[in-house]
């Protein structure tokens, strides 16, 4: 099985380095360990990884280099993987990086990253154009548009499900966090994609990407 190639951009040395390291003894191949986001997107555009582990915050100005060179390169790109790995919930490039709904999409907050198997776990999906979210992204990004209908209609037990979705878990995965039967599941899973106007689908990474993208046009 051929490894993934991954590009870093992070501009704190130990970190950068560290996640080198990592990611190696993990099996990947690290293509490229960047600094900035000029050198971030002339390597994704370049080196066309497998996957890319981005910092919103990089030289020269430390605003959202990261995120604009990644959104840069999706657009020559489209559905180039994607795993945001940062301090902040920057909501606005959150929902621009989710609108295109074309997959290898994950964000995640260094500071609730809490094993090492959490977080290649979210690497490897990414890279196999699934999700990976923080379930405090996804709080923040549902609040942002609480007030909208149809999302506003949906009760909290729905709401619950679609943060786990949203995560990219799948049926028998929410089942087993939220305590519920996968009949349960799959009854509220049929609503909430009843009352946000969306198809459902077999396919967890495309059914989570819709009600990411539908949240998307909302905000």
């Amino acid at each position: 099985m051929p490894m993934n190639r991954v590009l870093i951009a992070e501009d704190l040395y130990l970190l950068r380095d560290g996640l080198v390291h990592l990611l190696q003894a993990h099996g990947f191949d690290v293509v490229a360990a960047v600094e900035s986001g000029p050198e971030l997107l002339k390597g994704l555009l370049e080196l066309r990884p497998d996957v890319s582990i981005v910092d919103v915050r990089l030289p020269p100005t430390f605003t959202d280099e990261g995120l604009q060179a990644a959104l840069a390169a999706r657009k020559s790109v489209p559905g180039l993987p994607i795993l945001v790995l940062s301090q902040h919930v920057e909501q606005l490039y959150a929902r621009e990086l989710l609108a295109d709904g074309s997959g290898g999409i994950g964000y995640l907050l260094k500071d609730r990253v809490f094993n090492a198997e959490q977080f290649i776990d979210a690497v490897r999906r990414v890279a196999k154009g699934g999700t990976a979210m923080d379930p405090e992204v996804i709080a923040k990004l549902l609040a942002s548009n609480a007030r909208h209908e149809p999302l506003a209609a949906l009760t909290p037990r729905e709401r619950e499900v679609l943060e786990a979705m949203a995560e990219g878990r799948s049926n028998a995965a929410i089942s087993q966090r939220l305590y519920l039967s996968e009949s349960a599941v799959a009854k509220h899973t049929a609503n909430i994609f009843a009352k946000l106007g969306l198809a459902p689908s077999d396919d967890d990474n495309r059914r989570v990407l819709a009600v990411l993208a539908y949240l998307n046009s909302r905000g």
